[in-house]
């Protein structure tokens, strides 16, 4: 399937989990070299919670995967064709689980012009889901760390 030469996904990547992993490889199939870019802190607090992980360690995790080429730290929120042009990305990837509304207003642009591809979201693994889990296997053990 690989279509483009420079593919491009922004995330978090909080608690990297294999629903990361597997939105990175279906983007990695879509061309030659996949750039991630991820999201500060401060840009996601706006928007849900604060990440658990630094940006720092976020991006250390995403460096390591074995789809990933390039790394952009303090990506940003609103993905627009200046920002394209200016690292030479041909089409950006997202997985389908946002709304009409989100869609438009982080991709809005990059839509318009043709260059955005939905993937398959990962059910049942989310960051949101592995605090949750890990939430209730702290509660069950009566809070004592276990390994």
């Amino acid at each position: 399937m690989t279509e483009y030469g420079n593919v491009y996904v922004d995330m978090v990547g909080d608690l990297f989990h294999p629903g990361h992993v597997a939105l990175l490889r279906a983007a990695r199939a879509f061309g030659e070299r996949l750039i991630v870019g991820v999201l500060s802190d401060e840009d996601v607090a706006a928007y849900k919670r604060k990440p658990i992980m630094t940006l720092a360690e976020r991006v250390e995790v995403i460096e390591a995967c074995r789809y990933v080429d390039v790394v952009l730290p303090n990506a940003p929120y609103r993905v627009t064709n200046e920002f394209l042009d200016r690292h030479g990305i041909d089409v950006v990837v997202h997985g389908d689980d946002l709304t009409a509304d989100a869609l438009k207003e982080v991709f809005g642009p990059v839509a318009d012009a043709g260059k955005l591809r939905l993937v398959r979201y990962t059910a049942g693994v989310s960051t949101t889901e592995l605090i949750r889990r890990c939430r209730a296997a702290s509660s069950s053990s009566g809070g004592a760390a276990t390994s």
